[in-house]
Parts: C-alpha cells; sequence; structure tokens
C-alpha cells in the first residue's frame, strides 16, 4: 500500500499562515473566526437545555389519537356529554376459574375490586357499571304487571336462595353476553374515564393508571379468579412500559454506530465527537419539549433516536472530509473551513429535506402526528447548529489522529498511480455503474423492481390488520386478555356506535324506531359483526315479555303508549334525556380495516337512502367508530403526505442542482425505495395506521441525504470537466464511503428494534432499516445509472 509522507509542522503552519481568514462566507467567517464564543455558548445552552429535559414527562391524550376535524369525530364529540361512558373505557373482566359467577365468594370479589376502581381518579363514576352497580337491572312481567329492580338485590347475603335469586335477575337483565359472559364463567366491570380527571382538572397520567390496574390484578387474582383487562389506557399504560425499553435499544444503537465509526476511522477522538455532536443534538431535543410545554408521548418517543442517526450521518460526512484534507497536509483549522465550505450546502439542503418530510405531517388531522412532526422539526433544526456548526469547530480545535488521516486517503493514492495499484475493488465495481451495459441492466433492474412494488403495493391495507391492540405483540398479556373477552362476550371490546337523531321527544316514535330496526338487521348480516344493541330491539323483546312471552308479538309495537311504557324502563346509554338523540351499538369481531370499511359503508348506504330531516343517521362513536374515521384520515393523508414530501424534496434537490436531471438521478431512487417499502408492508402484513404512517415520509426525507452527497461532489467534479467515470469515483472515495458506512450502520442499528416488546416499534425498525438500506443502494447503483444517460460533462457546466 503506498503511504503519504505526512508533511513536517511548520509546513502545516505556514498553510495556516497563508489561509486568508477573510475567506468565505459571511457566515463561515461569522463562525470561525469566532470558535471560542460560539463552542461556550453551545456548551451553555447544552447545560440548560439538559437541565430542562429532566422534567420531560412520557404520557398520552385519548382525544389527541383522533382526528378531531373529521366528521365522524366531529359528531362524536358534539353528542359525547349525552354518550358518557362510550369513548374511552376500561373493560374489566373477572374471571371464575372453578364454579361460576353465582358464588358468594366471587360476587364479594367483584364488588371489592368495582368499589377500589370506582375510587381512581379519572374514573366517570355515574357511568360505571357492574353486577353491584344500582344501574344495572332487570326488568320482568309478573301477575302484577312489569316488575323489576337490581341485578343484586339490597338484601343479598351470599345465601344458596340469594344465590338464585341472582341466577334469576341476570337471565333477565339482558346483560347476558354484554356485562355477563354467555357460560356465567365471568363478569365484566366497565370503567368509562373522563378526559381530565374532575377534582384536580389535570389529564390522566395513564401510566400511573395502568400502574394502580396491575396492582388491582396482583391484589385480587388467585388460584380461584384470574383477571382480564383492555381498554385504550391500558393499551397506553402498557406502551409506555414497554417504551422504557427503548433506552436498551437507544444504547445499542449508540454502540453500534460507535463502534463502526471508530472501525472506519481508527481515530478515537474524532469518533466521540462525532457522537458527541448526536447526542447533544438529542439533549437539544429533548431541552426544548418541556420548554415549550411539550411532552414525549408512545409514537414520538422513537423521534430522539432518529434525531441521532441523522447527526450520525452528517458528522460522518463532515468527519471524513476534515480527515481527508489533514492528510494532505491542510491545517486542521483549514480543513474544518475547507470541508464546511465544500459540504454545508449540500448538509443544509438534506437537513431541509429531513424537515420537510416531518413537517408535511402536519396536514394529518391527528394531533399526535402532528406533535411528533414539530418534534422531529425541532430536533432536525438543533442538528443544523450541533452536526453542521460545533462538530467543524470542535474539530478544527482536535484535528484527527495521523495515522486516521493517512489511511482516509489510501483510495485517492492507489487513483494517481493507476499503474502500480488497482482501484478498491468495491468502488470500481460501483463505478461500472456510469458504462452503458451496466446502467442499462441497473436502470432495467430498477423498472421491474419498481413495477412489481408498485403492483404488491395497491394491495396495502389501511388500518390495523391484526385483532386486539397491534401496537402490542400477538402474545402480550394485553391481547390474550382481549382474546379471552372476544371469545366470551358478544359484547366485545370493539364497539361501534351509531347515533340517530331526531326532533326533541321524537326518539320513541313508531317511525324512528322502525328505521333504526331496519338498520339495526342490515348491521346484523355482516360477517364481522357479532351481536347489536338498541331501544329498537329492547321494544321487541319487552314487547313479546309483556304479551306472555309469546314470540307471535317479537316485533315492534306500534302503540305509541306501548312504546312510552318501554322506554321508561330502558336503560339510559340507549338515549338521551330529550329524546332526541338514539344510539344503535354494534359490537364487532375485531377493528380490522375491512371489519370497519363494511360497517361505514352499510351505514353511509343506509343513511343516504333512508336518513330524513326528521330522522338523521350519524357515524361514529365508540372506539371502533373512531378506528374507522382515523383509517379515512390515514388513507387520505398517506397519498396527500407522499405527494407533499416529493414536492418538496424535487425543489430543494432543483434549488441545489439547479438542473433537472440531476433532480431526477437523486429523486428517482428514493420513489423506487417508497413503493418497495410498501411492497414490503403488505408482505408483512402491516396496515398504514397511526404508528406507521410517518415512515415512508422520514424514510425519503433522511434517505434523500445520501443522494445529495454524492451527486453535490459529483456534479463539482463534472462541472471540472472530468468525466462522468471519474467524477463519480472522486466521489466515491470522498463521500460514497460514508454513505455505505451510515446506511447499514444506521440500518443495522434500527433492525435491532425488531427484537423490542413493543410491535409498532419493531415494525418501524424493519420498514426503517430497509429504507436507509435501499436508499444508499440507490444513491450507489441507480443514480450513477441514471446519470449515464442524463448527465454529461458538458451538460453538468451548463446547468450547474
Amino acid at each position: 500500500m503506498s503511504h503519504m509522507p505526512s508533511l513536517p509542522a511548520d509546513a502545516v503552519i505556514a498553510d495556516l499562515n497563508k489561509f486568508d481568514q477573510r475567506s468565505g462566507t459571511f457566515a463561515e467567517r461569522l463562525l470561525f473566526n469566532n470558535r471560542l464564543a460560539i463552542t461556550l455558548i453551545c456548551l451553555l445552552i447544552t447545560l440548560v437545555l439538559g437541565y430542562q429535559a429532566l422534567g420531560l414527562s412520557l404520557n398520552a391524550a385519548y382525544e389527541k389519537m383522533i382526528p378531531t376535524g373529521h366528521p365522524y369525530i366531529a359528531n362524536f364529540l358534539e353528542n359525547r356529554k349525552q354518550l358518557a361512558g362510550m369513548g374511552n373505557t376500561l373493560r374489566i373482566a373477572v374471571e371464575a376459574k372453578e364454579g361460576s359467577i353465582f358464588d358468594a365468594d366471587y360476587l364479594n370479589t367483584v364488588r371489592q375490586l368495582s368499589d377500589e376502581v370506582f375510587l381512581i381518579p379519572g374514573v366517570d363514576r355515574p357511568y360505571m357499571k357492574s353486577l353491584w352497580a344500582p344501574a344495572v337491572r332487570w326488568t320482568g312481567v309478573t301477575e302484577d304487571g312489569l316488575d323489576g329492580g337490581p341485578v343484586i338485590p339490597d338484601d343479598f347475603d351470599g345465601s344458596p336462595q340469594s344465590l338464585e335469586q341472582v341466577r334469576i335477575n341476570v337471565e333477565r337483565s339482558g346483560e347476558i353476553g354484554q356485562l355477563v359472559a354467555a357460560n356465567y364463567k365471568s363478569s365484566i366491570i366497565l370503567v368509562p374515564l373522563q378526559e381530565k380527571i374532575a377534582e384536580t382538572g389535570e389529564r390522566i397520567d395513564y401510566h400511573r393508571l395502568s400502574q394502580r390496574i396491575e396492582q388491582l390484578r396482583a391484589k385480587y387474582e388467585s388460584d380461584k379468579i384470574a383477571i382480564h383487562v383492555t381498554g385504550f389506557a391500558k393499551v397506553v399504560g402498557d406502551l409506555i412500559d414497554g417504551l422504557k425499553q427503548v433506552l436498551v435499544f437507544f444504547a445499542a444503537a449508540i454502540a453500534i454506530c460507535t463502534a463502526v465509526l471508530f472501525w472506519y476511522t481508527r481515530c478515537l477522538r474524532s469518533t466521540l465527537l462525532v457522537v458527541l455532536c448526536s447526542m447533544v443534538a438529542v439533549v437539544w431535543l429533548l431541552g426544548l419539549l418541556p420548554t415549550l410545554g411539550y411532552e414525549l408521548d408512545p409514537y414520538s418517543v422513537l423521534v430522539p433516536f432518529l434525531v441521532f442517526a441523522i447527526g450520525m450521518s452528517h458528522g460522518a460526512q463532515k468527519m471524513n472530509g476534515i480527515m481527508q484534507d489533514i492528510g494532505r497536509g491542510t491545517h486542521r483549522l483549514v480543513a474544518a473551513r475547507y470541508t464546511f465550505r465544500r459540504l454545508f450546502l449540500a448538509g443544509m439542503t438534506a437537513l431541509l429535506a429531513d424537515a420537510v418530510g416531518f413537517a408535511v405531517l402536519m396536514v394529518i388531522d391527528i394531533q399526535v402526528i402532528q406533535d411528533l412532526a414539530i418534534t422531529a422539526s425541532m430536533g432536525v433544526a438543533v442538528l443544523i447548529f450541533t452536526n453542521l456548526v460545533l462538530l467543524p469547530i470542535l474539530l478544527s480545535y482536535t484535528g484527527v489522529s495521523p495515522a486516521a488521516a493517512q489511511r482516509s486517503l489510501r483510495d485517492e493514492l492507489q487513483e494517481r498511480d493507476d499503474k502500480a495499484h488497482k482501484k478498491h475493488p468495491f468502488w470500481a465495481f460501483l463505478d461500472l455503474f456510469t458504462r452503458r451495459p451496466w446502467a442499462t441492466v441497473a436502470v432495467a433492474l430498477g423498472l421491474v423492481l419498481g413495477g412489481v412494488g408498485l403492483a404488491v403495493s395497491t394491495q396495502l391495507k389501511i388500518g390495523d390488520t391484526d385483532p386486539g391492540a397491534p401496537e402490542l405483540r400477538s402474545d402480550s398479556r394485553y391481547n390474550r386478555d382481549n382474546a379471552f373477552i372476544v371469545a366470551n362476550y358478544a359484547a366485545s371490546s370493539d364497539v361501534y356506535i351509531v347515533m340517530v337523531k331526531t326532533p326533541q321527544y321524537a326518539c320513541a316514535h313508531y317511525s324512528t324506531l322502525h328505521t333504526l330496526d331496519a338498520l339495526e338487521r342490515e348491521l346484523q348480516q355482516l360477517p364481522g359483526v357479532e351481536t347489536t344493541s338498541s331501544l329498537a330491539g329492547l321494544a321487541k323483546t319487552a314487547n313479546a315479555g309483556m304479551n306472555e312471552g309469546s314470540l307471535k308479538w317479537f316485533e315492534m309495537p306500534r302503540s305509541q303508549d306501548m312504546l312510552n311504557s318501554i322506554i321508561t324502563r330502558a336503560p339510559r346509554e340507549m338515549f338521551n334525556q330529550n329524546c332526541d338523540l338514539l344510539t344503535l351499538y354494534a359490537y364487532l369481531k375485531d377493528h380490522k380495516a375491512d371489519t370497519l370499511t363494511s360497517v361505514v359503508n352499510t351505514v353511509e348506504t343506509f343513511a343516504a337512502k333512508y336518513g330524513t330531516d326528521d330522522i338523521r343517521i350519524l357515524n361514529a362513536a365508540g372506539n371502533a367508530g373512531v378506528e374507522a374515521a382515523t383509517n379515512i384520515v390515514v388513507k387520505k393523508a398517506n397519498t396527500q403526505m407522499l405527494f407533499l414530501v416529493y414536492a418538496a424534496v424535487i425543489v430543494l434537490a432543483f434549488i441545489t442542482f439547479r438542473s433537472w436531471r440531476a433532480v431526477v438521478c437523486a429523486v428517482v431512487p428514493l420513489m423506487v425505495t417508497s413503493v418497495l417499502c410498501e411492497a414490503l408492508m403488505v408482505g408483512l402484513n402491516i396496515g398504514v395506521k397511526v404508528a406507521t404512517l410517518p415512515v415512508i415520509a422520514l424514510g425519503v426525507g433522511i434517505g434523500v441525504d445520501y443522494a445529495l452527497y454524492v451527486m453535490t461532489v459529483t456534479l463539482t467534479h463534472l462541472k471540472a470537466g472530468m468525466t462522468l467515470s471519474q467524477a463519480y469515483y472522486k466521489a466515491l472515495i470522498f463521500t460514497g464511503k460514508v454513505v455505505v458506512l451510515t446506511g447499514i450502520t444506521l440500518g443495522i442499528a434500527v433492525a435491532t428494534w425488531a427484537w423490542s416488546p413493543i410491535k409498532f416499534q419493531a415494525d418501524m425498525g424493519i420498514l426503517l432499516a430497509f429504507m436507509f438500506v435501499w436508499n444508499m443502494l440507490g444513491a450507489l447503483i441507480l443514480l450513477p445509472a441514471l446519470a449515464h444517460f442524463l448527465l454529461r460533462p458538458k451538460a453538468a457546466v451548463a446547468h450547474v
């Protein structure tokens, strides 16, 4: 291997003395002529924001997770007070492992657990239901007429006679399949939650609530009792518990990136500086969040790692440039300034592209995604200071080890002496794609992959593709609990509520209930609907009961007096006090995209056909209704988001390159990767939802970095009169090696997420790893192949 002799120290000092401190742009002079002040300011900011970061909280809010601007959600929020208990709800199933629920010890356990849950802050107590709740009643027809009372009577004493009476009351209550399992082995405690704690006005701390539920589970579970819990609050609590393990993956990513970067540079000081500046960016971000009134939630908790990853990518490019210049005998300060000049514009454009990739998420009307966009945009903004400014300044003080500087020029030295040495085999292989045969194959393969990916991506599902909580593993405690409730209750945890608005006091009119009954029958025919519940169905059951239980009378009574008599004894969740709002409950088998779509289409079609000014049929409430609205918003946003992010990237790339041909070369590989990523989602059965929607936008924003760095250096050498092969090889040995380094390193780092207990983090890790690696391959293979057909030295000179 050829070695460049080290220049004597006085030659390097002379190089510094010859350097004109007034040269360069205004920004360069301002920053490097005031290096100490800039360093001290950054240190002060780091200390202040590091202290602020100690106040950062991790929580979630129900309304932040839903598209509040969508008409379905607007309908829900408008009638929310009259639908109390039908939004954010916990279901606690208490299972009798031996015998049945008609056991004194079992019922006593349910009472004690209900009493403790009742006192938890944030519980909407008037609407809480269990076997012991006074509002859970039975109704029956006796010799003296209609009779009724609470399911568990006031004089219950646990005796065999009392237990038998409870059994009879349960069978007459209509709660079998809803609060009581059909096999009498378990019962439900229904716990509606407020958005804010009434006593304090503070939002519910879901992590603390989840911990309280787990304490109660541990307290009351035994050899005879099992407890199963489902609901949004429990999902969030479990997510926060699991996301604390993100710190382990974050530490692993830092270790992997540090180890690989050191292996590449063999220079400890520069490696640690790159990692340090990337970590400073994370500290600034975490400090800015509480300062500006933001908090981390389960979906934005991964943003700090993305900021670190972007910082490592840009930092490695700056370090590599400085290292090579020092190897040529340039003083470390001059090397830092030269690298700042060469790469600042490309780095700034790449970071702006990253910021745009995040910012376009603001168009999605879901606050949790908008918060993620703001958080990530702030992270990219701080990288401009920490990695484009602070890192070169620090390296101008420390420099790099002489051995590392010499090693960084190995490929350049080999290129200078082609007679004695061949080009590095890997760079020589990549250089082949600037020539016609290889370029043709690469472009053809890109077209084939893009076409196949596009065909497969048409099968991409919007929404969840698995039952239960897809954010968690299928074998998680939550999803096992959900499977138990789905298997034992017709009234599953996936509830879709249709609202029917009428004039005041018209909710019990025959025409209204007849329309409601027709809609209920249509929903019952859907394969995804397990059962339904409404005032119309209750009226038919009550009519038969009032006529000695004869099924001949199982129909809607036409007598208004009879309907009025029935409605006075109906549960209040079926209609409101003004009798101008009816609710139809559809209990679904799951909340998969296909299931929700069938329900939405059925209701919309029925409403268009039979709805009138007096009978307005409105979608949708319940957790499944909210999920359906979210899917609609996500489907629209997915296309809109991709269009905006690519439009912005194209504009930024054109401003940088001033050549539409160069823009095509840089952007087409990104598009192929995006299409292949959607095809991969189909193959892995991952739907587009709140958790995965940002991934493709983030992948485009981060992936364009590679193309910008490679294309910037290539165009510079083309402008100098080199051939495409020469210019591209120069780009490879200067910046391409860092593209390979960061692409593979970051791909490996995020791939470790696949072992996370949080399913959506594992999904994001797989998808991001795929996009990191494929964007790298696109920048190194497809970009030069396209350049062969689109770029020529003369054309480059004309447009650059």
